[in-house]
């Protein structure tokens, strides 16, 4: 039997990239199987940058049909009965009150740990693991987005990829977008981009860069940490809704930009720079060339999660791919040379078809959702 009640859990962390995911996939699970969805957020004043329309001072409301609730590990509800499936968004350690009531059930609710996106080897050994609660009659499974069909797919609403075709095949459509921005100037541009990043000492060499091509390129940059960068290389502090040019380059700084909006800007831009996970997955359904921003670990624990998926590229496309992945490299070490740039800016303008490969291949996947349902379904 499927599911019909889901509870998550999610705690946000400053980069948004957490409560973007877990806000999707309660957003799939509510309309595209008529779930009744508890979403469990512990901090509803970032979760309003997404949802403005949430309040701030109510612990349990409504939004898009969706429960949203407020929750401190130390101050749980114990009156809280569990829904038929609890997934804890990447780790992030259910109340103990919730977990007192979980053992009580009859039927123990599925407990799914939902973990973070990787395209290393060994998710693949781990996705569908369990792992017995030491004191308590409940089990947790592992579920490990993927790249690779043997593990958990990727976040994708299933009509994405058809509004996204027809978008990107209606330049009114996209002029319209433009202008509800307040920039119909993009249109004109040779190339439009968009820059999602965190910190990043590339970003001024890079800047330069574009500024120095004989094509004029518009850069859409939202709200973020990487406006710091950004402000260096301007030399004059940047808010929402500045725009001005240097050389070849027009850079506008965007508010803070609902999901869908940012898809849009994605299916947009001929080049995206994008960052963490969210982002990252929305960037890959663009099919359009990016440039990921991995989350920085301390010595260095990110790069084999960076090369992993750069050898999901090069398996793809070996003979094509050498400079687009190397300029991976470089945003990731933060290269300040803007030689680099100047030398690997065609490679990442031109990189369109081996990103419409991967969106391609990966859309013929079952979706995360689906197969999560799926699983749910076998217990």
């Amino acid at each position: 039997m499927p599911p019909k009640t889901i509870d998550i859990f999610c705690t946000v962390i400053d980069n948004f990239g957490d409560i973007g995911v877990c806000w999707r996939l309660a957003k799939q699970l509510q309309q595209e199987y008529d779930l009744t969805i508890r979403l469990w957020v512990d901090d509803l004043a970032s979760f309003a940058k997404l949802e403005p329309s949430l309040a701030l001072n109510t612990p349990s409301q409504y939004c898009q049909k969706i429960e949203i609730c407020y929750w401190r590990n130390d101050h749980f509800p114990t009156t809280i009965q569990p829904y038929h499936v609890v997934i804890e968004g990447f780790a992030c350690r259910l109340p103990e009150s919730f977990l007192q009531a979980m053992a009580q059930q009859t039927i123990k609710p599925i407990w799914l740990n939902l973990e973070y996106l990787s395209a290393e080897s060994w998710t693949l050994g781990c996705h569908g693991l369990t792992s017995p609660h030491p004191t308590l009659p409940l089990k947790q499974t592992f579920f490990f987005p993927s790249f690779d069909e043997r593990g958990g797919g990727l976040l994708r609403e299933t009509d994405l990829l058809t509004a996204r075709d027809t978008f990107q095949q209606d330049k009114t459509a996209q002029a319209n977008f433009w202008q509800s921005l307040g920039y119909a100037q993009a249109m004109v541009a040779d190339y439009r981009l968009s820059l999602f990043a965190y910190e990043n000492n590339a970003v001024p060499a890079l800047l330069e860069a574009l500024s120095l091509q004989t094509t004029h390129s518009f850069l859409a940059i939202p709200e973020g940490r990487v406006l710091a960068n950004v402000s260096v290389w301007a030399k004059r502090h940047l808010t929402s809704g500045d725009c001005f040019t240097v050389g070849s380059l027009t850079i506008t700084i965007l508010p803070f930009l609902s999901p869908s909006q940012y898809d849009q800007l994605l299916w947009a831009c001929d080049v995206n720079m994008v960052r963490g996970e969210d982002s990252f997955i929305r960037g890959h359904w663009a099919g359009r060339p990016l440039l990921w921003h991995i989350y920085p670990q301390e010595e260095n624990a990110h790069w084999p999660k960076l090369d992993a998926w750069l050898d999901v590229i090069k398996n793809l496309s070996p003979n094509d791919a050498e400079y687009y992945l190397e300029a991976q490299r470089g945003w990731n070490r933060g290269d300040e040379s803007v030689a680099f740039w100047r030398a690997h800016l065609p490679y990442l303008l031109s990189a369109r078809p081996i990103m419409q490969l991967l969106s391609n291949k990966l859309s013929q996947q079952p979706h995360l959702v689906h197969r999560l349902i799926d699983f749910c379904r076998k217990q």
